[in-house]
């Protein structure tokens, strides 16, 4: 698709965070005010690692609120195949005919997971989701216009969604109080996350960014909002590395503190096939496979 016709700093859509303690994560409903289209971008569907159940408690309350606002749900975006939760977007699709999407690296993310999970016929060729973006791709929501930027290092396939003034950048920067995202995960890399940064960090100033996840520093309130500048004069990472040297030292001895996230295993083999569950065994009952000492 062509660039947009739009001036792209013009366009402020609405932008409406749905936050999930348990995972720390938000979900997002991203709306065009003159046409009443929106996305929902990294939803997410519910499960208890203690009981294997799964519910639709997240993404129902997306659907209640899109329908409250009278809003038309245009596209399911996912930034990431996520590690900390099950992505909803397979649902929704189900629920709203809206088509889902990601990034084109999705591949190689895929490539990689399915050979740790040992699952030879799984098709790792991004299938599972209506459109792959490239970076620099441009697409619309309603007439916002939206632009790709690959935003690679926590994962191989990451992106981020530049929507008008809005940037919905996930795993790369957090609120500033708490820095950055971890790179450790099987295909990250601290010094592409560095370069990836930068790429967000080159944006206008003014640009409003989303994160992903917050997980309540100092036992704060959730946040999720700050801007470009914001990020640039006090995120904390980004203070104390000015370099991609000091950064990736930073950033590498910071991840080898951390422990796995708790759903990594759960969530990728759901993720990486577009937020399906497993299919059902002959007994009617969906398992979940684990690799054991995979990581």
């Amino acid at each position: 698709m062509g660039k947009p016709e739009l001036d792209v700093a013009l366009a402020k859509p609405a932008v409406t965070g749905l936050y999930d303690k348990p995972t720390g994560s938000i979900q997002y409903v991203v709306a065009d005010q003159a046409t009443k289209r929106c996305a929902i971008i990294d939803p997410i569907l519910d499960f208890d690692e203690k009981s294997g159940a799964t519910a639709t408690t997240n993404a129902d309350v997306l659907l209640d609120f899109v329908s409250e606002q009278g809003l038309s749900v245009e596209w399911i975006l996912d930034t990431h195949p996520h590690a900390d939760h099950f992505s909803a977007a397979h649902y929704l699709r189900e629920k709203t005919g809206a088509p889902t999407a990601i990034g084109d690296r999705v591949v190689d993310v895929q490539n990689l997971w399915k050979a740790i999970y040992n699952w030879p016929d799984f098709p790792a060729d991004g299938s599972q989701w209506d459109r792959l973006f490239a970076e620099g791709e441009t697409f619309r929501i309603g007439t916002l216009p939206v632009r790709v930027l690959f935003s690679p290092g926590h994962t191989l396939a990451s992106i981020t969604y530049v929507v008008g003034d809005a940037a919905f950048i996930h795993d790369t920067l957090f609120m500033p109080d708490s820095g950055t995202a971890r790179t450790d995960f099987p295909g990250g890399s601290a010094a592409r996350l560095w370069h990836s940064i930068q790429g967000i960090l080159a944006l206008p100033d003014e640009t409003r960014v989303f994160v992903g996840h917050d997980y309540q520093a100092g036992g704060r309130e959730p946040l999720w909002e700050s801007t470009v500048a914001i990020q640039k004069a006090t995120n904390t990472h980004l203070a104390a590395a000015r370099s991609e040297a000091e950064f990736v030292s930073l950033r590498e001895a910071r991840d080898r503190t951390l422990p796995m996230p708790r759903l990594i295993l759960h969530a990728l083999q759901v993720n990486m096939n577009g937020g399906r569950l497993p299919e059902p065994e002959a007994n009617g009952r969906r398992y979940l496979k684990f690799p054991l000492d995979g990581l």
